[in-house]
């Protein structure tokens, strides 16, 4: 029996997903398991594997196209099979033109303008809406080719290849003023670079970075403590984790635990700062953002009720979501509702640095390489192993001798780790 292969809703603030790959063409045999098509959200991508075994009788969708979740991408069956009630209406997704790459688009219906809905709402995809808003493509022009009447990316290139800009009223009394742009690199440039398209997901980390220092006051403490207790501690665990059955506890994970019992005493700290609305948040259970480097981009996933689990338990957690993280798999709900965020590079030798907020979050905690100091004990100079941490506070929420008691009580907290434990 024929089955629709649908768009998937991965998240609840999740409306479409672009197509990145796919791997099937209408008359191809398929088996289970096997790779339909890639496709991504704003964070995240995924690949739609075969539930059933079968032949494409039909492809909605092209390769970059924006596509609503839960519309139907494709259907499998056997051939000859009768697919009219699986295939798409007008108001659904339109099939995808010749199967030629090559192709060009079908010419739209005789249209100039987009027609708004009788609730006077244009229709547009996320990803076409930033895009127009960044061009200055004109949507009034804009003739819909997505579902539903649906304005999408495809359909505001169209608009910007087409010249079809909002321009200020000084570019239109002077267009001739304004340089034009060679198509091409001068001859002597050949060679001396390459130019890649951004990601979406750069995109986006670029505006939340930008957004983050423009809005926020931000400022950063810098302290340090003794290592000493938690190198033996981790040390010890991991000499007997595998006759105490237990993860493979990392200093990060001990710096996070730390954290996360340290932040049920600072609640300034556990908070989000809504300026727009006049409110601070405050949060009764910790949810912690780990900052993870990944090859698509900076990526925060979220333990949640991180204060409440065990050090075992914290270690399973989040070796979990980072390595969904990095190899892409996460779910998009478990990218937000961070309430403070962690984010370590003394693996890379940082010393010190100025992590940047998450919005709304007030604080973020950077954590910096080992070094060796010299320190007094018993009227004698000793060594010993010195860790930095460096807390960034959003300024409009609290003040600074709040944020310097949390990094305070965190600095005591892991020179006197077994304490810390035994609570």
């Amino acid at each position: 029996m024929a089955q629709a292969v649908i768009m998937p809703r991965q998240g609840q603030s999740v409306e479409s997903c672009l197509v990145t790959a796919i791997n099937k063409k209408k008359g191809d045999s398929v088996n289970s398991g096997d790779i339909l098509f890639s496709y991504e959200t704003d964070k995240s991508s995924f690949d739609e594997e075969a539930k059933t075994p079968g032949t494409i009788l039909a492809l909605f969708v092209n390769e970059g196209d924006d596509v609503p979740c839960l519309d139907t991408v494709m259907i499998i069956g056997e051939p000859g099979e009768d697919i009219s009630s699986l295939t798409p209406t007008e108001s659904g997704t339109k099939p995808a033109p010749a199967e030629t790459p090559e192709a060009p688009l079908p010419t739209p219906e005789p249209k100039t303008a987009a027609e708004p809905p009788e609730d006077g709402q244009m229709k547009i995809s996320p990803r076409a809406k930033q895009y127009a808003e960044q061009a200055k493509a004109d949507l009034s022009k804009a003739v819909p080719t997505g579902p539903e009447g649906r304005i999408i990316e495809r359909d505001v290139a169209e608009l910007v290849k087409k010249g079809h800009r909002l321009y200020s009223a000084e570019e239109e009394t002077a267009p001739a003023e304004k340089p034009a742009t060679p198509e091409k690199a001068a001859p002597e440039d050949a060679g001396l670079y390459t130019e890649v398209k951004l990601p979406n997901i750069r995109k986006l980390i670029a505006k939340a970075m930008h957004a983050s220092l423009s809005e926020m006051a931000q400022l950063t403490l810098n302290s340090s403590f003794d290592a000493s207790v938690i190198l033996a501690f981790r040390k010890s665990l991991k000499d007997n984790a595998q006759s105490l059955g237990l993860e493979n506890i990392t200093l990060n994970d001990i710096i996070l635990y730390a954290a996360a019992k340290t932040l049920k005493n600072h609640k300034d700290a556990n908070a989000h700062y809504l300026g727009d609305l006049g409110v601070m948040r405050y949060f009764k259970a910790v949810n912690l953002g780990v900052a993870v480097d990944t090859e698509r981009g900076l990526l925060v996933p979220t333990i949640f009720g991180a204060d409440s689990l065990s050090l075992n338990e914290l270690a399973k957690q989040s070796k979990k979501i980072i390595s969904e993280a990095q190899n892409g798999s996460i779910h998009p709900d478990k990218l937000k509702n961070g309430t403070f965020t962690v984010t370590n590079l003394g693996a890379l030798g940082v010393e010190s640095f100025t992590p940047v907020i998450n919005p709304p979050q007030t604080c973020i905690l950077g954590v910096n390489n080992i070094t060796r100091r010299i320190k007094q004990a018993d009227g004698r100079d000793i060594f010993y192993d010195c860790m930095g941490l460096s807390l960034t506070f959003d300024h409009r929420a609290l003040d600074g001798a709040p944020a310097a008691k949390f990094l305070k009580e965190l600095c005591f907290n892991l020179e006197n780790f077994d304490l810390l434990l035994a609570r």
